[in-house]
């Protein structure tokens, strides 16, 4: 059976898999990853399937998500998490390994998992949305990427009079920005989870306006796409017991449901992107 190693590099760690055709993980690997030198950070990445699959017989090709924006050839303008930039990734992994390779942005390579793998693979088309330090999105539609819009968290809502980007005031980090603009400091959006579930009342207008401002971007997204299935991940959703059904309520016409493959879904994503590359 054909083999592709898939990379899921994120600013704390790098993440390597060996994925069958039938979208099974046969092992894994993690390291640290390598910040700060661009020639350290590119030989962890080969260390790692060097580690990950010594024997690369039945491999076919190689793919991977990162956190930052992507050229269509795989050439990465930065890393800002690895504090590293002008990255040839895709043509050093062809270079090293002999083996087709395909790098891309991981919130579209997530995408990809929850597309073509598990309880959302036979939907038409597909969103995904990914809301932690920052907010991601891709649309997928039969199981393959249609519009590349992981810069969607960008996109300007207006708040009290202003303009302001959605990640800014509506992300996991956001969340402390839009509180502050309440005359409220906090440490964190668990903090703010906290105080709405606590009932605190200066907490709870906050809540109702960032329940605001998600349900325009969601209305934004069925406007723009009408896509089947919004799927929805990232940090925020540890706290989805809080929000999600009222988000949900908020939004009708779209179909919001959490995303099923948790911290797999950028390793399962870059085997669809492997095998999808090939064809």
């Amino acid at each position: 059976m054909r083999k592709a190693i898939g990379l899921d590099i994120g600013g704390t760690n790098t993440r390597a898999a060996l994925i069958n055709e039938d979208y099974s993980i046969e092992k894994i690997v993690i390291h640290d990853t390598v910040s700060g030198s661009l020639e350290a950070f590119l030989e962890s990445v080969s260390s790692i399937i060097e580690e990950l699959c010594p024997d690369r017989k039945e491999v076919v090709a190689i793919a991977g998500g990162v956190p930052g924006r992507v050229r269509h050839d795989g050439y990465i303008y930065a890393l800002p998490n690895i504090h590293i930039d002008s990255i040839p990734l895709q043509e050093y992994l062809e270079k090293r390994f002999f083996l087709p390779a395909k790098i891309i942005n991981d919130a579209e390579v997530a995408s990809l998992a929850e597309a073509n793998v598990g309880p959302y693979k036979d939907a038409k088309s597909l969103y995904f949305v990914t809301i932690s330090t920052g907010v991601g999105g891709a649309l997928t539609i039969n199981g393959e990427l249609r519009n590349s819009s992981y810069e969607v968290g960008h996109t300007l809502f207006e708040y009290k009079g202003k303009n302001y980007e959605f990640e800014k005031i509506a992300s996991g980090t956001g969340i402390k920005t839009l509180c502050e603009l309440n005359g409220i400091k906090i440490a964190s959006a668990k903090q703010f989870f906290d105080g709405v579930r606590e009932g605190k009342k200066d907490f709870l207008p906050v809540y109702e306006d960032w329940i605001d401002l998600l349900s325009r971007f969601f209305k934004m997204i069925q406007s723009l796409f009408e896509p089947e299935i919004i799927a929805l991940t990232g940090g925020v959703m540890k706290s989805s017991d809080l929000f999600f059904e009222k988000l949900k309520s908020a939004c009708p016409n779209s179909r919001l449901l959490p995303c099923s493959h948790g911290q797999e879904a950028g390793l399962l994503g870059a085997g669809v992107l492997a095998f999808q590359s090939l064809s």
